[in-house]
C-alpha cells in the first residue's frame, strides 16, 4: 500500500468537495474515534468465541472491512494533516515498546 498516494487520493477527494476546512486535526481526530466506536459496536454484545467467529460470515466480515477501512482512511488524513511520517512513527513506536516490554528472560 502506497501511504503518500493514498493521502494525496484523500486529499484531491475532500478539495473536491471543499472539506478541507472541516478535515481539522480535531475533526478528524474525533471522527476516527466514531468510526472506532461503529467497528466496536460490531462486536459489543458477542462473546468473545462469537467475534473469531464473525468474520466468517460474509455479510459480517464486510461491515468489519467497512469500519476498518473509515478508521484507516480518517487516520491516515489524520497523520497527513499533522505532518506525521507514518512510516517513522511506527518504527519508533515499536522500538519503544520493546523497551517498555521486554522478552521475558
Amino acid at each position: 500500500m502506497d501511504l503518500p498516494a493514498l493521502q494525496q487520493t484523500l486529499r484531491d477527494f475532500a478539495a473536491a468537495r471543499h472539506w478541507q476546512a472541516f478535515h481539522t486535526p480535531k475533526n478528524l481526530s474525533t471522527a476516527l474515534l466514531v468510526e472506532a466506536a461503529e467497528l466496536t459496536e460490531i462486536f459489543q454484545w458477542m462473546s468473545a468465541e462469537e467475534s473469531q467467529a464473525a468474520p466468517l460470515d460474509p455479510a459480517t466480515k464486510e461491515r468489519i472491512a467497512d469500519e476498518v477501512a473509515d478508521v484507516l482512511l480518517y487516520l491516515l488524513q489524520l497523520a497527513d494533516q499533522c505532518a506525521i511520517d507514518i512510516p517513522g512513527a511506527v518504527a519508533n513506536k515499536l522500538v519503544k515498546n520493546a523497551v517498555k516490554h521486554p522478552t521475558p528472560q
